[in-house]
């Protein structure tokens, strides 16, 4: 799995330690033992949770600019959790309604000793943060529209939104809201996945 998981990193040029990569291997084993009995991702097989889960977060990481992160729908912490490791210098919040996926997220967070890291069960659209977020991050959360209407309150002044895609959303980036611009869309090329992904940038019109 480790040399797998190098290889991939490889072909991505992604640089991480040592350390980190163990980090992540961890984090597929973590994910693999609980999702036998809490059901967490309908990937089973620990390989393919290296490409759709490690690899699909990474990819977005030389995207991502400040300091303060919140992944909106993070499921069991997807891409937050990848991300946390590989950007120790950076903070994530990682927010869920679902209070399994949470507990799952603590006890990574315990197991790998992430302390940039902070879980959070709530709806996103009652979630207050009074330092607000650099970007707020979702991956296959909702419509732009909805993820824009939902998380208006979380960015701060020059803030912005990361979208995870798969297919181009031309649908909804043709009825985005007026007072937000789109930045980039860029497509992203993981190893080891074949199917179409894009990242959509979006921010606030100042």
């Amino acid at each position: 799995m480790k040399e797998l998981l190098k290889g991939l990193l490889n072909q991505a040029q992604i640089d991480l330690s040592e350390a980190q990569i163990e980090r992540q291997l961890a984090l597929v084993g973590l994910l693999d033992k609980w999702n036998k009995a809490y059901n967490l991702t309908s990937v089973r097989n620990p390989k393919d949770m290296l490409t759709r889960h490690i690899m699909d977060s990474l990819a977005v990481r030389k995207y991502l600019h400040g300091q303060r992160f919140i992944d909106v729908g993070t499921g069991p912490g997807l891409p937050g959790l990848p991300l946390a490791i590989a950007e120790p210098d950076k903070e994530f919040v990682l927010l869920d309604s679902l209070g399994k996926r949470i507990r799952f997220i603590r006890q990574v967070c315990h197991e790998l000793k992430l302390n940039n890291v902070t879980a959070v069960q709530a709806r996103v659209e009652d979630y207050q943060d009074e330092k607000q977020f650099d970007g707020v991050i979702s991956r296959a959360f909702a419509s732009l529209n909805d993820m824009l209407s939902w998380c208006e309150h979380l960015p701060a002044e020059n803030g912005r939104f990361y979208a995870l895609k798969g297919l181009y959303p031309q649908d909804e980036l043709e009825q985005l809201p007026e007072q937000y611009k789109i930045e980039s869309i860029d497509q992203i090329n993981v190893p080891g996945i074949d199917e179409s992904r894009h990242i959509v940038i979006i921010s606030k019109r100042s």
